[in-house]
């Protein structure tokens, strides 16, 4: 009896339970049924289209417009489906450009439900009337989504607020669907020809498992603070508070961000804000979450970015987030600097260690593949690097060649197209790695890490040989970043020169110096000459003082414990 009851609700389950889904529609197998006749009847109608695009010899010329429908399609099948295209949109393994492009526009965009509905969600959900929790609450929702609208207001002490309220019945429809799409994967899995790289039944549950987390307001809560803690003390990005009284699995009340949409360069500019400078904060802010915190917003859409009056990065709606380990992040630090010193093989490496490419896979025709498609990408100059490009020419690759995007970088592919696309629109000669690289190459320099440092060698030293070109590309790419400055990092290097970690490193740069039976003052004298103009003598004595007086400091820590 009490395994009878906990089927009657779907509302009992927080995380997403196939099992139980599936054994609640099977009996209400009435459910399924006419799901799938209205599904087949816009998807079965698309592909009734296409398949006749292809027997007259139409499909070409007719794939842009077919592109069309299919966006228009899922956004009628409502939530899941269009989520479904959002998640198609970052696949490049999966769907071919022309349609890529179009499924990259679709709006995550419904029209509202009532606002009685909305009030009494509230009200239900916080235990109060209305007017015992908001001073003043609009009308009317300020913007409506496929899962929840969201309404301005203030509560009682006066906080101006954002309250995001969910669709009813939402886990319901998500549920039904997701239980067809399951359904549907066991039926058809065998036929299709996608390249998928694993199970199709286990990508409907990875998607289940991630629209669950979405439409929890708890979860998305819980993200905002962790998100917020990462960043404290950052003095150009901006979180809203979490308002924990006023929120639930199905209410979440947050701070109001004031600001302007990154869209619109001439509202930044009436702001009295430099787009330049945003441009700046937006892509650093990024790379700090990919490679120093590894817990990444993976759906910063223009919506969800704003400019504030006073210059800082906000960022809303915390969703869809994703976390990286920390193996995971070092190779993204290697990837790119990989990309740096144009090494092919050791990308390929990468992308191995990444997932992209089976343990098992012969990379020696992939590297050739990867100069042609990177290469073209970065042109002449490193600054000429262009991200939609690599994506645009990576999904004719993919085809080609055994590659399977995992899921956690299809969103970070996903994140990384959106911000550039942003830049973009606020500068049309944005280059994303003009910000990248030497954000990249100063946190190389600086070695805050053992795991940094240790990547930092294998980029020095290959075969046994120290890669002198290797470090005045680094070195320069690095000062190309006004904030860099080399002195600091010059101490941290010494310090580490000198420390016991360092010794294995003091025996390989004094052998570099006299390497091939000559004395490599040349090479020294070009490296000097990068920063020589930029610095001043006694400041550069200060920071080997320094680094000797810290670096005696804390041998006789040491020694006084080891007493």
């Amino acid at each position: 009896m009490q395994q009878e009851n906990s089927t009657q609700s779907l509302d009992s389950i927080v995380t997403y339970d196939p099992d139980f889904i599936f054994h609640y529609y099977l009996k209400r197998p009435w459910e399924i049924v006419g799901r799938t006749l209205l599904i087949c009847f816009y998807l079965g109608g698309f592909f009734l289209r296409s398949l006749w695009d292809r027997l007259t010899g139409k499909r070409e010329s007719r794939r842009a417009h077919r592109a069309v429908q299919l966006r228009e399609v899922l956004t009628r099948l409502g939530p899941t489906f269009i989520k479904v295209g959002q998640a198609l949109s970052t696949r490049p393994d999966l769907v071919k450009k022309s349609y890529l492009d179009e499924l990259i526009k679709l709006q995550d965009q419904l029209p509202p439900f009532d606002n009685s509905t909305a009030l009494a969600i509230i009200e239900n959900q916080l235990g109060r009337p209305i007017n015992q929790i908001f001073g003043e609450i609009s009308a009317n929702p300020v913007a409506a989504a496929s899962l929840g609208q969201v309404y301005h207001g203030f509560l009682l002490t006066g906080e101006e607020v954002a309250i995001k309220v969910q669709r009813p019945n939402l886990k319901k429809v998500i549920s039904l669907d997701l239980c067809w799409l399951k359904l549907m994967a066991k039926l058809f899995e065998g036929f299709l020809p996608l390249n998928l790289g694993h199970n199709l039944t286990l990508i409907v549950d990875e998607f289940g498992e991630k629209l669950f987390e979405e439409i929890n307001y708890n979860n998305e809560a819980d993200n905002a603070e962790k998100f917020a803690r990462n960043f404290a003390g950052d003095p150009d990005v901006k979180i809203p508070e979490i308002y924990r009284e006023f929120s639930s699995q199905y209410v979440l009340t947050l701070e109001w961000i004031n600001g302007c949409k990154l869209t619109d360069p001439l509202e930044i500019q009436k702001a009295g804000l430099d787009p330049q400078k945003m441009i700046k904060i937006g892509v650093i802010s990024g790379l700090r979450q990919l490679l120093e915190h590894g817990f990444f917003h993976a759906d910063p859409h223009p919506g969800n970015l704003f400019a504030t009056p006073d210059g800082k990065m906000a960022y809303i709606d915390f969703g869809m987030m994703d976390q990286l380990e920390e193996k995971t992040k070092e190779t993204l630090v290697s990837s790119v600097v990989q990309l740096i010193n144009q090494d092919y093989g050791a990308l390929a490496t990468d992308f191995v260690k990444l997932g992209f490419l089976s343990e098992d896979t012969d990379i020696t025709p992939i590297i050739p593949a990867l100069e042609k498609v990177f290469s073209k990408a970065l042109g002449q100059k490193v600054k000429d690097f262009n991200f939609k490009t690599i994506t645009d020419d990576f999904s004719d690759l993919v085809f080609e060649y055994p590659f399977r995007i995992p899921s956690k970088f299809a969103l970070i592919i996903r994140s990384l197209v959106t911000q550039e696309g942003l830049a973009l629109s606020l500068d049309a000669d944005f280059k994303i790695v003009e910000v990248c690289y030497p954000y990249v190459a100063g946190r190389l320099l600086k070695g805050e890490s053992p795991e940094i440092r240790r990547r930092l060698l294998e980029v020095l030293f290959k075969d046994g040989k120290f890669q002198w070109q290797r470090l005045e590309n680094i070195i320069s790419i690095a000062r190309s970043d006004d904030s860099f400055d080399l002195l600091p990092t010059a101490q941290l290097g010494i310090q580490y020169v000198l420390s016991e970690e360092g010794e294995s490193l003091r025996r390989q740069l004094i052998l570099a110096l006299i390497e091939d039976d000559k004395l490599h003052t040349d090479e020294v004298q070009r490296l000097w000459s990068l920063f020589k103009e930029d610095i001043q003598i006694d400041r550069l004595w200060w920071a080997a003082w320094n680094s000797l007086r810290d670096f005696s400091s804390q041998n006789k820590t040491i020694v006084l414990s080891a007493r």
